[in-house]
């Protein structure tokens, strides 16, 4: 997972902004994909993130103009990429097949339609290569935190019915992710919400975002780039990426 630090990008993107579309001179951000990839060591493919639900199996002949928000290899030498400044980073590996996959899990993409979102896919994805979702590892990355993220009702609401239709509680499953304020506004725990998701499809070696302070890309300015906190407020935000690759 990258932080900000280490790019060629100037204010407001600086320093590693790896979002092409972010308003960032072009230039710049292949410049700081490339440090990556020779840090990695390995090449990226960096997909079109549209907050769905839908997944793709990448291999090195992969466009990079493909829309998905999850994504999963089989091949060694190609990562998995997803960005993020905001939004929670999935990451997920099998202790001994070769399989690896990544999700981009704004509140769209997690709760997702009719109980189907980025974590169900992913579950889906595991599955059809004859992996038990209990067997896999899964980590979480830094996102906007619960005492930042704030929401309407709408974003209640849009994991109410996809609780139900998992067989949830809403009110003890769900709820308890949501804490009331002001204006009926919430504040939203993402990660709380993405753990709950990844337990009810069989996942349990749940590993990085506790959803504590130190994982807030909001709180958190000098190391994370934040959308919500910069891109209005200082005219542009960067992106960072997660990475999840098999190695030969």
């Amino acid at each position: 997972m990258t932080t900000r630090q280490g790019g060629v990008s100037q204010q407001p993107w600086g320093e590693l902004n790896l979002g092409l579309f972010a308003g960032d001179d072009s230039n710049s951000v292949l410049q700081n994909r490339e440090r990556v990839a020779q840090a990695m060591g390995v090449p990226a493919v960096y997909l079109r993130q549209v907050h769905g639900s839908h997944g793709v199996a990448i291999d090195f002949q992969t466009s990079p103009a493909v829309q998905a928000d999850v994504t999963w290899t089989t091949q060694a030498g190609i990562a998995c990429a997803m960005m993020a400044a905001d939004c929670l980073p999935i990451l997920v590996c099998h202790p001994s097949a070769k399989w690896v996959a990544a999700a981009h899990a704004g509140w769209r993409g997690l709760s997702g339609t009719e109980g189907h979102g980025v974590v169900e896919t992913l579950a889906h994805a595991a599955k059809a290569q004859g992996l038990n979702t209990a067997d896999c590892f899964v980590w979480l990355g830094p996102c906007i935190g619960p005492t930042a993220f704030e929401v309407g009702p709408d974003v209640l609401e849009a994991f109410e019915p996809s609780s139900q239709a998992r067989g949830l509680s809403y009110n003890s499953e769900v709820s308890s992710w949501f804490k009331p304020k002001e204006s009926h506004k919430f504040w939203a725990d993402l990660a709380g919400l993405a753990r709950m998701r990844l337990e009810a499809v069989g996942f349990k070696a749940l590993y990085g975002n506790d959803s504590s302070l130190p994982w807030c890309t909001y709180s958190q300015e000098s190391k994370y780039h934040s959308h919500r906190r910069d891109a209005v407020a200082k005219g542009g935000s960067g992106r960072m990426a997660a990475y999840v690759w098999l190695t030969a």
